[in-house]
């Protein structure tokens, strides 16, 4: 698995767009999330359809083609250095096929920044783009307006990011040992769901793979990493990364389930990463080659995540 290119990285004064992909946008978090990037000296503007709502599915953040043309625009406005994605939720998947990716291709790089289902569309920037992708926190998620870890790493990330080419977890090892890789990954549902579509990656192989979830029961998480192995995408995988696993059933029946789908692989396995549906969750970088040492609970990266 190759590394992927380096956006640029920020300067106050930046401009940087807010869109919905997938979810629809509480606006009084929206609200504060605008107030903390001007805070960090930032210039956000709002895509014209962050707030809509879909008049039939009410989980969706309006019409997949607004939804899409909002990220479309965003990412070709010459004058905007970085998008960052306002929530998860779901319908990424619905609105990635709309994209122009050789329109956003000719645009070249800049910072992109999300997670949860917009796992989807970090896949798809880096088949698509060859693009290094930011997992971490968004402009209206709680983990960001109300988490100042949160908000510290992924400040650090954009405006400084030789600051954390080790990324320390606190986390302990499911599966001893240290491998090297390219990083990807994001939610496990999204990962799954991804099989045999478009814009995804044909597998883990060479990769550092990072994986987390929320809001799935046990079984529903073994579903996810059985459809995966027998896929064979798991294949050639270099190490893992477990982030959080929030009501997704007791810790100890998780981690059982984790061990019997992943400690079989032959790889170092780091488990309560930090990264994810969490309480100060960290920013991990996708497409960029580093070392996981999974008994000291880091991630060294070769170069900093951007330029």
């Amino acid at each position: 698995m190759k590394e992927l290119r380096r956006p640029e990285r920020l300067a106050p004064g930046a401009r940087v767009a807010v869109v919905a992909p997938s979810g629809p946008v509480p606006e009084e978090r929206l609200r504060a999330g605008l107030d903390l990037l001007r805070g960090w000296g930032l210039d956000p503007v709002v895509a014209p359809h962050v707030l809509d709502r879909h008049d039939t599915f009410d989980y969706l953040a309006g019409q997949d083609a607004d939804r899409a043309a909002d990220l479309q625009n965003a990412w070709c406005d010459p004058s905007v250095d970085a998008v960052l994605c306002a929530r998860g939720g779901y319908g990424a998947q619905r609105m990635v096929d709309l994209l122009d990716w050789e329109a956003m291709r000719a645009a070249g790089p800049k910072v992109f920044v999300g997670f949860s289902d917009i796992t989807a569309l970090h896949e798809a920037f880096a088949t698509r783009l060859g693009l290094v992708t930011l997992h971490g926190p968004m402009a209206a998620g709680v983990d960001f307006v109300k988490n100042a870890r949160a908000q510290d790493h992924l400040r650090a990330t954009l405006f400084a990011p030789e600051t954390v080419r080790t990324i320390a977890s606190g986390g302990t090892a499911l599966v001893p040992g240290r491998a090297r890789g390219v990083t990807l990954g994001g939610c496990l549902a999204l990962l799954a769901a991804g099989l045999g579509t478009p814009h995804t990656r044909p597998g883990a192989a060479g990769g550092l793979l990072c994986l987390e979830d929320v809001g799935e029961e046990t079984y529903r998480l073994d579903r996810y990493l059985t459809q995966l192995l027998r896929a064979g995408w798991l294949e050639g995988v270099c190490g893992l990364l477990l982030g959080s696993w929030e009501n997704c059933g007791t810790p100890g029946r998780v981690r059982a389930l984790l061990a019997d789908r992943l400690g079989t692989l032959g790889v170092p396995v780091a488990e309560d990463f930090g990264f994810g549906h969490c309480d100060g969750a960290l920013t991990i970088p996708f497409g960029v080659r580093a070392e996981l040492d999974a008994d000291a609970g880091t991630l060294t990266l070769d170069e900093p995540a951007l330029r």
